[in-house]
């Protein structure tokens, strides 16, 4: 999992992105200077080929960078601005300074177009919007917000000169099989982070003279969430195989699926194991959690990516469901 790049984002992460950084972000501090050492450190430009002055890696060389995005709950959209900007760069199209994420917009009245919840948008510089006549790069300075269930996305409508202005981009992406692919990394990331959490608050509170983390049921609920934890990490890791800058959708509905039933297990589990503490603002826990539930749903959720994998499984002419397994899961 570690190699050169993961570990300089690793390192720029831990100094950069602390607890108390996220906490000010999402109670509406800007996040502009994070993102500039981001942006300035190269690393927004992974999958962007070296000839557009980008890296150059692939995705599954980038999915410990994206997992850590999870595992830092990163208040700001690192992993949709390197898949939109390899997405900018494919199409030949001019790839804008600052964040990009992506989402899908329909028409509104007068010429406007709506997202009714486009994730960090509240963060963002730029939205990659999906509209029923193409694909559309808008600038978020000019979109009126408004609440969302997650304190970083927002609900956006541009006016129709803005929709006008926008920036016409050829590209036939899926933005849910992106999101999938996206979230289950992010997922992978945060469900390791709050075990380790988890495990620490179990080896240092103490109940009846000892830490509860020695107690038989502390244990068991434990090896549960590890379980689930890596678990998780190893099925992003199958949804991230890809030998170009974008995912392969079965693999990818592997991957949600997995990482999206690990998340409400081990979000139940931690909090149980914390207390009622774990629930509350100066805690550490809830960051991740709140965040587990959200990409949970994000790009569909356990139940949507089984009926694709299902309707896979019934429409494949000739073979056995072993070699749809393989097919899907090897390395």
């Amino acid at each position: 999992m570690d190699d050169l790049f993961s570990d300089a984002v690793r390192q720029l992460l831990t100094d950069q992105c602390t607890a108390n950084h996220v906490r000010a972000i999402e109670a509406g501090q800007p996040a502009a200077a994070l993102w500039q050492m981001i942006e300035d450190a190269g690393f927004a430009d992974a999958l962007v080929s070296p000839a557009q002055g980008g890296a150059g890696l692939s995705l599954a060389e980038v999915c410990p960078v994206l997992m850590l995005c999870g595992s830092f709950a990163l208040p700001v959209p690192l992993g949709e601005t390197m898949l939109a900007r390899a997405l900018l760069a494919q199409t030949g199209a001019a790839i804008p300074a600052g964040s990009i994420t992506f989402g899908v917009a329909l028409p509104g009245a007068e010429g406007s177009l709506v997202c009714a919840n486009l994730p960090s948008a509240r963060v963002a510089d730029w939205a990659l919007l999906t509209t029923p006549t193409g694909c559309l790069l808008l600038p978020l300075g000019s979109a009126q917000m408004s609440a969302a269930a997650f304190c970083l996305d927002a609900r956006s409508d541009w006016p129709a000169a803005a929709v006008a202005a926008g920036l016409p981009v050829a590209s036939r992406h899926d933005p849910r099989l992106l999101q999938a692919c996206l979230s289950a990394a992010q997922l992978a990331g945060a469900l390791l982070a709050v075990f380790e959490r988890t495990l620490q608050y179990a080896n240092s509170r103490n109940q009846f003279g000892r830490p509860i983390g020695k107690f038989q049921a502390i244990q068991h609920q434990l090896s549960v969430i590890s379980e689930q934890a890596f678990a998780a990490r190893m099925a992003a890791q199958i949804g991230c195989q890809s030998n170009s800058a974008m995912p392969e959708r079965l693999r990818v509905a592997v991957a949600k699926a997995r990482c999206s039933e690990a998340a409400l297990e081990v979000a139940a589990i931690s909090h149980s194991i914390h207390g009622a503490i774990g629930f509350t603002a100066e805690f550490d826990l809830q960051l991740y959690t709140r965040r587990l539930h959200l990409w949970r749903q994000a790009g569909g959720s356990e139940s949507y990516w089984h009926d694709v994998l299902g309707a896979e499984l019934v429409d494949q002419q000739s073979g056995l469901a072993l070699d749809l397994i393989r097919s899907t899961t090897d390395f």
